[in-house]
């Protein structure tokens, strides 16, 4: 998409991020799994975003350190965690992540394929890997890709009330396994308020294949694949996995 870099995203969905997924994942299950696998010692967040991962799992005694490239992010962060609990870095999830060791690298709800290319999501898998202790962990939350990979392109209505229509515009590749899209907000212009908001974003999703080629390529090994942080069984039929990779010790 042309435009588009690291910063967009967090730009584009800070003020309504919270709002509009809040609900997608077990909190609770999510951070129990995360201390569980941390043993107690210090964790790392890719896009660490508004903190809804990272602040609870902080206020449970964890030493957790969160990265992203959106400052509007890393804002709502400091909103939600005044008394900064949780270490914030401003940067990208490759490049710029601190030197640790950590216990635990983690990142949740497909953000890994914010990263728009394999090679980049490969040097992710290898950068975390130098960043953690022997025996650390790499958790990895994303969906299943449809196979055969979706072709074209799809609209559909997100929101719809009397004063507000939210259309979800996609575009599928399965060529290079990318999707690129824009919500569309559209609002009553009663009192000036109005208008058109668009909110775009862009991902290269990947098979979990592929992610287990990327961990192997790092040095690491799978030790845990379930179907989310509930720890619920991972099948054939699963949409969504959680995989969890191991450094040597």
């Amino acid at each position: 998409m042309e435009g588009y870099d690291a910063t967009t995203y967090g730009a584009a969905f800070a003020d309504v991020y919270d709002a509009w997924y809040q609900g997608i994942s077990d909190v609770d299950a999510t951070v129990a799994t995360l201390s569980d696998l941390a043993a107690g010692g210090p964790v790392l967040e890719l896009a660490v975003g508004t903190g809804r991962l990272a602040v609870p799992l902080a206020a449970g005694g964890v030493d957790v350190t969160g990265v992203d490239a959106s400052a509007e992010m890393l804002a709502q962060l400091a909103e939600r965690d005044p008394d900064g609990t949780v270490t914030a870095v401003l940067g990208d999830m490759v490049a710029d992540l601190p030197d640790g060791p950590f216990a635990l690298a983690f990142v949740a709800y497909n953000s890994l394929f914010n990263l728009t290319s394999a090679e980049s999501q490969q040097a992710c898998f290898a950068a975390v890997a130098a960043r953690l202790a022997p025996g650390g962990r790499f958790a990895v939350e994303a969906f299943v890709p449809d196979e055969p990979f979706r072709e074209g392109d799809d609209v559909s209505v997100r929101t719809l009330t009397a004063d507000t229509v939210i259309l979800a515009v996609t575009r599928n590749r399965a060529a290079d396994q990318s999707i690129h899209g824009q919500f569309v907000e559209l609002t009553n212009s009663v009192g000036g308020q109005g208008g058109v908001r668009l909110r775009p974003w862009a991902i290269r999703y990947a098979t979990v294949a592929e992610l287990d080629g990327f961990a192997a390529a790092a040095g690491l090994a799978l030790e845990h694949r379930w179907e989310d942080f509930t720890r619920a069984p991972f099948g054939p039929a699963s949409p969504r996995h959680v995989s969890v990779y191991r450094r040597a010790g």
